[in-house]
């Protein structure tokens, strides 16, 4: 195979190839959510339960940010991926560059809008006056070294769409594994508490981002990285815009309502912000394998649309699919049988490991519904059309979401209701998404 057809997906088997690309991907957002969670255990079990309770009330918030910035990389992807398929060289070149950039500018804005408003952006969400200095401490450390998370994302994405799912994970296994090494030893041996675990995160994170410069910067393909060259293409920063704005749109949006989310949860105190940011990190690992076939599958919609091979597009969508359900469906059946025992890995506390039951138990029969509405929105976004799933996802899982919450815990002032939230907006994502796949000319460019 030419050096120019390396990672290429519109030729071979359809479902091995969605599958061995998903793989990597899906052990690199395995080790991507030890950042946090591996914060939580220390926390938790080295310095209290109202530091845990800080660091687990932080995740919505840097979510809201880094989530905008984001959806632009992942506009990024699809255009790089697009190119890559057509064999189109230099306009790969082109948005390679123009995406790094955007990387580059993400960070900065982030860094300074996270730093500055950190104190006001916890008092909008209720966090608990006894955890507040800790949270401002924790979350203001992460925003400091935010720039090598979106970084890594950014880069992670380009060798993504040119079909190399590998290098992301070989990085993300070191710069965990160095996570979770200063975590124990800032918190056990030096003593430094709540910032030692999040200066932990902030120099994990930037290694991977120089791991993944690197990687960019050595490559002989037509996708390689020169730094003196990075800058904006206004007609393919205007395409990265067009489809990764929706994107990013949707997923602030998105974010947002779950800080609204996190905000009812916060009013039940501290102990309830404990268990439910604890069962929302074994959340992050169990809808993995749904990131992961999502994520997959915009990449190879987006080489075969690139490629007009539009028959592999369908058929992709649909083995894609099948995979993410299967692989969810296992992952939910293991949760429920051993929610007592996972729960405790966080806490010795048999309140906070309650409400993480009660969560889990609540949200877990809903992951299928999860799998459709991703696998279907990442097919909607390899095919360029990134408006759909933003207009779906943002009235079932933003507006829908906080209605029924917002009457709910008014009515009946049970946590219970808000964890139901999510398990019944899936579901209406999926059933609106799936008729439109089925009825619209998604297809066409």
């Amino acid at each position: 195979m030419e050096a120019s057809q390396k990672g290429l997906l519109t030729e071979g088997n359809i479902w091995k190839q969605i599958l061995f690309f998903a793989f990597p991907l899906l052990i690199g957002n395995l080790f991507q959510q030890l950042y946090n969670t591996v914060d939580s255990i220390v926390v938790g079990n080295y310095i209290g339960d109202a530091a845990l309770a800080a660091v687990n009330s932080s995740g919505s918030i840097v979510n809201l940010l880094v989530s905008f910035f984001m959806g632009l990389s992942l506009g990024g992807g699809v255009v790089i991926s697009q190119y890559y398929g057509a064999k189109d060289a230099e306009n790969v070149h082109r948005a390679i560059h123009t995406t790094m950039a955007v990387a580059f500018i993400s960070g900065i804005c982030s860094t300074i809008l996270g730093v500055c408003f950190t104190p006001t952006i916890l008092k909008l969400v209720n966090v608990d006056p006894l955890v507040m200095e800790s949270s401002i401490i924790y979350l203001q450390v992460y925003f400091m070294g935010i720039m090598g998370l979106i970084v890594y994302n950014m880069g992670s994405g380009m060798l993504r769409a040119v079909g190399d799912s590998k290098h992301p994970l070989y990085f993300l296994i070191i710069s965990s594994i160095t996570n979770i090494v200063l975590d124990i030893v800032f918190v056990t041996q030096f003593n430094m508490g709540i910032a030692g675990v999040a200066y932990a995160t902030m120099i994990a994170q930037a290694l991977s981002a120089t791991l993944t410069i690197r990687q960019l910067c050595k490559s002989t393909e037509m996708y390689k990285l020169t730094l003196k060259k990075i800058k904006i293409h206004k007609e393919i920063f205007q395409k990265i815009i067009k489809v990764g704005l929706p994107s990013a749109c949707q997923n602030a949006i998105v974010s947002l309502s779950n800080v609204v989310v996190q905000a009812n949860i916060n009013s039940f105190g501290a102990i309830a912000m404990a268990g439910a940011g604890s069962y929302m990190k074994v959340d992050g690992f169990a809808i993995m394998p749904v990131m992961s076939f999502s994520m997959a599958m915009t990449t190879f919609v987006g080489q075969n649309m690139g490629a007009k091979k539009f028959d592999r597009v369908k058929k992709g969508a649909l083995y894609g699919m099948i995979m993410s359900v299967v692989s969810i469906l296992i992952v939910s059946c293991f949760l429920l049988l051993f929610a007592p025992q996972i729960m405790s890995i966080f806490s010795s506390n048999l309140e906070i490991q309650g409400i993480g039951q009660l969560m889990m138990r609540t949200v877990v029969p809903g992951y299928a519904l999860l799998a459709v509405s991703h696998s279907l929105a990442g097919v909607m976004r390899g095919a360029g059309r990134t408006k759909v799933p933003m207009y779906v996802m943002v009235f079932c899982w933003c507006i829908c979401r906080m209605v029924w919450i917002t009457v709910t815990v008014e009515l009946f002032n049970d946590i219970k209701y808000v964890f139901m939230g999510w398990p019944i907006t899936w579901g209406l994502s999926a059933i609106i998404l799936l008729i439109y796949y089925k009825r619209a000319n998604w297809i066409q460019v």
